[in-house]
């Protein structure tokens, strides 16, 4: 099982970044996906979900209107458009992908968004 996020960088306030998670070893188009974030100091918070298909999505209240989730099942790869960047969105960015009825929840390792001001 292996989650490889990817397109983390280095961006001005304002700018805009699209982070990619590329899932392998287990059956991705069966699994929630979400993206949390961890700034220096602060507790891992969630970003965005979407459901096993795509039909539903959240967000938190902090980047609704500016992040959009996304996913290709036929790609096994999960998708975070990331616009109007802010300096607080600063962090390292995880992807999960879960299954609750059967208890399963996997995580990447995290790709680092940095914005300046």
């Amino acid at each position: 099982v292996q989650l490889v996020e990817s397109g983390g960088d280095l961006v001005q306030s304002g700018g805009s970044l699209r982070l990619s998670c590329a899932a392998s070893g287990f059956t991705f188009s069966s699994y929630a996906m979400s993206w949390y974030r961890q700034a220096p100091g602060k507790e891992r918070e969630l970003v965005a979900t979407i459901t096993s298909a795509g039909g539903s999505t959240y967000y938190a209240d902090s980047v609704k209107g500016r992040f959009t989730i996304s996913r290709d099942n036929a790609k096994n790869t999960g998708y975070l458009q990331m616009n109007s960047l802010k300096p607080e969105d600063t962090a390292v960015y995880y992807c999960n992908c879960l299954r609750a009825t059967a208890h399963l929840n996997y995580w990447g390792r995290g790709t680092q968004v940095t914005v300046s001001s």
